[in-house]
């Protein structure tokens, strides 16, 4: 067994980066790490998120007496959000106010109620997709991410481990995968997943995929790899999360602020699969000698099926 070990940062929150958070990004920061934060922590970035413009007129005691919390946990919430006290998150909230007042910035939410007219719900959940997506293409990690691809290339198997939602990302991907004449697996059942981590070693690579950071069917087979000495690859919304621990390489995800008709595995979805597409076109890219007569055969072989007149 891999005497393979990795510092962890736990299941506390992320710590914030040493340089602050530009304005822009800051409506993504609230969405992605909000969910983790304690319910105190929530509320003050659900105010800043809401109205960053009235926020921005508040002392630290204003914002704390309107949030019901102190002002210990404003400063805590602003430094999580990446700023070095609560003096710059009121400069960056000033900057957003005015790009939102101007037509630059989108709001941070966008909630769907359940008397909305379909035509709303679909703008609404366009308008919060297409964010997403953004929010995880500013926050990738791209050296993470190359890094992650070179392993792949370069594996003689790879296994991608994902409950419900995650599960069916892990799919995609593998699907891709087998058409470049990669050796890929998806196991749905989490004993099979275990199972299969325990066949993983040096050379092999290792992907889980949960939102959370925390889902045990998920984090059990990636610390099996782990231990094994497979490269290991987290695709999650918590960075800080305990399957942290276990990953080689951390490609975080952005999703939408949860809400009664908006799960987060609906947004989660959206930002792992755009995660999942750089992966392959990445490997795709590495490995074009072999990956492009792949494509090929396996164009060549389906043509009949979408077309019945090719059929021979």
């Amino acid at each position: 067994m891999s005497s393979k070990v990795k510092e962890t940062a736990g299941t506390s929150a992320p710590t914030p980066p040493a340089t602050p958070t530009p304005p822009a990004a800051l409506a993504a920061k609230v969405r992605t790490l909000a969910p983790s934060m304690t319910r105190s922590m929530q509320r003050v970035a659900e105010a800043v998120a809401n109205d960053p413009a009235g926020s921005a007129a508040l002392t630290v005691t204003g914002l704390a007496e309107r949030t019901g919390t102190s002002e210990a946990t404003v400063v805590r919430t602003a430094r999580i959000l990446g700023y070095p006290g609560y003096r710059d998150l009121r400069l960056a909230l000033a900057a957003l106010a005015a790009e939102q007042a101007a037509g630059r910035a989108p709001s941070v939410t966008a909630d769907i109620a359940v008397d909305d007219p379909l035509a709303s719900v679909v703008a609404k959940l366009a308008q919060e997709e297409a964010q997403c997506l953004a929010d995880t293409a500013a926050g990738l990690d791209t050296a993470s991410l190359e890094a992650a691809v070179a392993a792949l290339a370069a594996a003689r198997r790879i296994d991608v481990y994902g409950i419900g939602a995650s599960n069916l990302v892990g799919q995609d991907l593998v699907q891709k995968l087998l058409r470049i004449g990669l050796i890929a697996h998806a196991p749905a059942d989490p004993h099979l997943a275990v199972t299969n981590a325990v066949q993983l070693r040096s050379g092999d690579v290792a992907i889980a995929i949960t939102h959370s950071g925390r889902t045990t069917d998920v984090i059990e087979p990636l610390r099996v790899a782990f231990e094994r000495g497979a490269t290991t690859v987290a695709i999650t919304g918590r960075p800080g999360g305990e399957i942290a621990q276990y990953a080689d390489h951390i490609l975080t995800t952005s999703s939408a602020r949860e809400s009664e008709l908006r799960p987060a595995a609906m947004s989660s979805r959206t930002s792992q699969l755009l995660v999942v597409d750089c992966l392959f076109i990445g490997v795709a890219q590495r490995t074009y000698d072999d990956a492009a007569p792949a494509l090929s055969a396996s164009y060549e072989a389906l043509a009949h099926r979408h077309d019945p007149r090719d059929r021979r």
